[in-house]
């Protein structure tokens, strides 16, 4: 204000000067030669100019985007991996033409999440519910197939962790340790240590912090022996995830946090995860990525109580995996922007949908396994699907495009529905 004030007086002094020049201060001045008079008046006028011109206005700082992808439960099954067999031409396993059909989405995210739903053991034998018996452990092929496919973010809590024991979930976790620092990848909800689950896991990615947590809700009856020092936080442990939560709000601009919640095969959100649901975003939680029924189910907006909001889907359903029920194959790839205001470095969610997935497969011996968006499907490819036919047979068999849009409407809102991309 004094500067403006300074600059308004100058301007009226300049003024009185010319007009004193002008009327020749009362014919007591002599008037000299006229270019030298005009030339005189010119420099004036600028003078004038110069010091009335309004102030230059800085530049609006532009808002900062993060663009996130996420995928469910990477559930490898003996059919899976025997795909990859094949696909690899009896030279190991080669996972990549499953991805190949969303590959696009996932790079063209800047943060790309994926549930690794199965264990990575090199030392014990790869099986995939072989039988029945729910029990996995993946060739490592999978992770280089996932982390070629784009994703970079890596989240272990799941109930098949101790699916090969301690030692084969310790296994697991330096294995995805000694990937992550190879390839710049997040991994985490699976932790050597207490002091390594306290390490809140953040990526920075075009000037924005995003923290990542992950939660399981049980570990199919097994338990971490006591004298062991690996740790899963459990969905039961609030005071644990309260804490992490806020603290990881404190740290960085967002947070994600994964959730593997639910019972199995059904489309319905149970009371006990809206509740939990709620809480999260209330601690701080910015988005939920939930997963581990198999289905794909309902999304919404969540309130805070300072007027705030977050983002939760309740189960993303599977990514990938061989069974036979019809709603088993139908997934949800969450598609969202994380906005931090360029002025206010206020956060929200913007541009926020869920792209449908269908998992196809061919024959009885669900052969030609790929992953599909739905914008890459069709009711050619509906009426060619193995479900159908494959053993073991599944309670809903029926497999066609009427299907596939049914699921879709029952269980995507049409606001977030993104069919397109």
């Amino acid at each position: 204000m004094k500067t403006e004030k300074r600059r308004i007086f100058a301007a009226v002094s300049t003024l009185s000067f010319v007009v004193s020049v002008l009327t020749g201060c009362g014919n007591s001045r002599t008037v000299g030669n006229i270019e030298e008079e005009s030339a005189r008046i010119t420099a004036i006028s600028t003078a004038i100019e110069t010091t009335t011109a309004e102030p230059t206005t800085e530049p609006i700082p532009e808002d900062k985007v993060v663009h996130v992808v996420a995928a469910g439960d990477n559930l490898i099954h003996y059919s899976v991996f025997k795909n990859a067999e094949t696909y690899a031409g009896g030279n190991g396993y080669d996972f990549t033409p499953i991805y190949k059909e969303v590959k696009y989405l996932v790079e063209s995210a800047d943060i790309a999440v994926l549930n690794q739903e199965t264990v990575i053991s090199q030392s014990n034998a790869v099986c995939g519910a072989n039988g029945g018996v729910l029990i996995f452990n993946s060739p490592p092929e999978v992770a280089d197939a996932v982390i070629d496919c784009g994703f970079d973010v890596i989240t272990m809590a799941n109930n098949h962790l101790l699916d090969m024991g301690a030692y084969g979930l310790e296994e697991s976790i330096n294995f995805w340790n000694e990937k992550a620092k190879e390839n710049d990848l997040t991994v985490l909800g699976a932790y050597l240590n207490e002091e390594d689950m306290e390490n809140i896991r953040i990526r920075e990615v075009n000037g924005v912090k995003v923290a990542f947590l992950a939660y399981a809700e049980h570990l199919n009856g097994f338990s971490i022996p006591y004298d062991s020092s690996l740790r899963v936080v459990m969905n039961y442990e609030e005071d644990v995830i309260e804490r992490q939560i806020k603290k990881a709000k404190e740290m960085a601009d967002a947070v994600i946090v994964s959730a593997h919640w639910g019972g199995e095969d059904t489309h319905e959100v149970s009371e006990d995860r809206i509740e939990l649901a709620n809480k999260m975003v209330n601690w701080g939680a910015d988005v939920i990525l939930g997963g581990h029924t198999h289905t794909a189910q309902t999304m919404e907006w969540i309130p805070r109580e300072d007027g705030t909001r977050g983002f939760v889907y309740y189960s993303m359903g599977n990514f990938v995996c061989a069974q036979t029920d019809n709603f088993n194959v139908i997934g949800e790839m969450p598609d969202f922007d994380i906005v931090v205001d360029g002025v206010t470095n206020e956060v929200t969610l913007e541009n926020v949908k869920c792209i449908p997935t269908i998992v196809q497969y061919e024959s009885p011996d669900f052969a030609n396994m790929r992953i599909y968006p739905y914008s890459k499907y069709s009711e050619e490819l509906a009426n060619e699907h193995g479900l159908p036919y494959a053993y073991p047979r599944g309670t809903y068999t029926e497999f066609n495009w009427d299907v596939v849009n049914r699921i879709i409407e029952e269980n995507f809102p049409a606001e977030f529905r993104a069919l397109d991309k």
